[in-house]
């Protein structure tokens, strides 16, 4: 069984069990949250895919660490003939959590 669910304004697909990384919740570490914008639910062949939201479901998971940084970024620029370079960088804040299950209606 696995779904497609809109976390943070990002789409994952996940399964229970899973432990992934997505943009900044606002909930501390050890909280439980539950998402309702799932795109997509497939069990056991029967796929059911909503219009724009599957009424009813739910995936639900918890956060593992709520102040997880990714790789560096690095912006490069540089304007050619004319000595300008200019080299910044980031590291992208996130959220890692792990899914619990996924609730049909």
């Amino acid at each position: 069984m696995y779904a497609i669910v809109e976390i943070a304004g990002q789409q994952f697909k996940v399964e229970a069990g899973n432990e992934i990384f997505c943009n900044r919740l606002p909930d501390a570490k050890g909280a439980a949250v539950e998402f309702t914008k799932v795109l997509l639910v497939e069990n056991a062949g029967e796929v059911k895919v909503g219009a724009p939201y599957v009424e009813g479901a739910s995936v639900k998971a918890t956060v593992l660490a709520d102040d997880v940084r990714a790789d560096k970024v690095l912006v490069f620029k540089k304007i050619r003939r004319k000595g300008f370079q200019k080299c910044n960088g980031h590291r992208q804040k996130l959220t890692k959590i792990q899914i619990a299950d996924i609730v049909l209606a």
